[in-house]
């Protein structure tokens, strides 16, 4: 006798055979649940999943999945991670910048950790953003970065200009004698390079520092 395929397996199937891009939502929904329960089928509780998503506003939407029946706190956690993966990824290609304001909404998640994470975000000739790139990690209070590391990505993406931007995990986004030194480094390496660096931003939990709005560096001849 033939053994007949769970939705669960098919779904699987076709991605493995088509990729990511195939599935429809509730499919994707569930690859990321992978079970239902002895009471609703697994396909079942994707399609209620996805009701509850696109009826959801995005600080409710763990709330509401925790009420579909069978959706616990793991469940839904899991769910509410990968749309955040996804916008953190995604939400910020061809966005426009023309203000440090308009990139803290791309970079904000970094602020909370406890290491200095040194980013280079790449942009096209209108600002739009490229990609955001993570540089280098660093200790507590420390990132060793180098030109060559921020502009490698640059030209490899054929960007036209650059912002570069680091949290502070003290809580104060008031630049060292260090920052300085580098954004100084960096923007003279951004002349011979022809790759505008059009700002160094420091950010905290709380707030951010430009060194452009503040004509740190970026004024000296």
């Amino acid at each position: 006798m033939e053994k007949i395929k769970t939705p669960k397996y098919d779904v699987r199937e076709k991605a493995m055979e088509h990729g990511l891009t195939f599935p429809f939502d509730e499919e994707l929904i569930m690859l990321i649940i992978g079970s239902g329960n002895h009471d609703i089928p697994v396909h079942i509780m994707a399609g209620k999943i996805v009701e509850v998503i696109d009826e959801s506003e995005e600080e409710d939407i763990v709330k509401n999945l925790m009420d579909i029946k069978g959706v616990g706190e793991s469940k839904a956690l899991a769910i509410a991670a990968a749309l955040e993966l996804g916008r953190r990824r995604y939400s910020h290609l061809k966005a426009v910048i023309q203000t440090p304001d308009d990139i803290i909404p791309f970079v904000k998640n970094y602020a909370v950790s406890q290491k200095e994470h040194f980013l280079a975000v790449t942009l096209t000739g209108g600002h739009e953003i490229i990609q955001i790139h993570v540089i280098s990690v660093g200790t507590l209070d420390k990132t060793l970065i180098h030109p060559r590391d921020v502009f490698s990505v640059a030209i490899k993406e054929n960007a036209a200009c650059i912002i570069v931007c680091h949290n502070h995990p003290s809580g104060n986004c008031t630049p060292s004698e260090e920052d300085i030194k580098t954004t100084r480094i960096l923007l003279k390496a951004s002349k011979i390079i022809g790759i505008n660096l059009l700002d160094h931003i420091i950010i905290d939990c709380n707030s951010y520092f430009s060194f452009m709005q503040h004509s740190i560096v970026f004024n000296e001849k």
